[in-house]
């Protein structure tokens, strides 16, 4: 797509550092703090997530199942010196490093919604360049249709990786107008500070519209192929997860609904709220899923 992408979500939804855990007084003192004034329920949505909360609950199996492992464990992984391969239908092959692939880059903030496939979801405010930029720095050659992503595997720091919980490295992959759309960014950072490592430092992908085991952490290769590229979870259970892992509020999980979701935050006596089709995301890309049946291409 020619343009960048704007996003809905401005500074003034984001919770000032100072008081990113007393949800009342951002409501009641948003007129003194110059914040734009909203409705409870929709301050309630677009509100991010403490960073705080962002690093202390996420799945990164490779350091173990429980939401707690990643921010336990992922210190001891190594993340400087770190270098991506890129290969596959590119013009210009080789390995970089984070730095060179950004350089010249203009790192945006964006506020995005995650939505997991388990039923809980968030709001981060990410930091980060947009794929398609990256990618055209690199050249993609004709034949290109899909984009393949591997993670790193440091067994001596990564439980997980030693005790065999999934088939590593963890793979992923986008087709290649969907790594191109703008709202497909390489992030680095969170709340302006660099990724921790249980967020998938040094950088990670983030495509808003999908569950998000598709954006893939601590991305070690980026691959350029004609063919579509074998992805971790829809290899271990594809009758579970498809490739495209659309947020998709009609299509369940075979073992949950997906109808609904847990906003992480939100208190005790907080209900689950709807969730949305593709994550909120649908004006910007439904367009990519013309003609396709999205029960059948989940």
């Amino acid at each position: 797509m020619a343009r960048r992408w704007t996003n809905d979500l401005t500074q003034a939804d984001v919770t000032p550092r100072a008081i990113w855990m007393n949800r009342r007084q951002i409501l009641a003192g948003a007129a003194g703090l110059g914040l734009t004034a909203v409705p409870a329920r929709a301050a309630a949505e677009l509100e991010p997530n403490t960073l705080e909360q962002i690093r202390n609950y996420n799945n990164f199996y490779e350091f173990g199942y429980d939401k707690t492992d990643p921010a336990r464990h992922a210190g001891a992984m190594v993340t400087r010196p770190w270098t991506i391969r890129v290969d596959g239908l590119v013009e210009r092959p080789g390995d970089y490093a984070p730095e060179e692939l950004l350089a010249g880059l203009e790192v945006e903030e964006r506020i995005y919604r995650l939505r997991c496939v388990e039923g809980w979801s968030m709001v981060i405010p990410w930091n980060g360049v947009e794929l398609a930029d990256v990618l055209a720095k690199v050249g993609v050659r004709d034949g290109a249709r899909f984009v393949a992503f591997e993670t790193t595997v440091q067994p001596e720091a990564m439980p997980g990786v030693r005790r065999r919980v999934l088939d590593f490295p963890y793979l992923e992959g986008l087709r290649l107008d969907e790594a191109l759309h703008p709202l497909t960014i390489l992030a680095t950072g969170i709340y302006g500070e660099p990724l921790a490592n249980q967020n998938g430092a040094p950088i990670r992908l983030v495509v808003p519209w999908k569950y998000g085991f598709k954006s893939i952490k601590s991305i070690v290769r980026i691959s350029l192929t004609a063919e579509q590229p074998p992805t971790t979870w829809s290899r271990t259970s594809p009758q579970e997860y498809g490739f495209y892992a659309n947020v998709n509020p009609h299509v369940d999980h075979p073992r949950w609904s997906q109808a609904s979701e847990r906003r992480i935050g939100g208190g005790l006596f907080a209900g689950r709220i709807p969730t949305l089709m593709f994550n909120g995301y649908e004006a910007e890309v439904a367009a990519l899923y013309e003609g396709m049946d999205l029960v059948e291409n989940f």
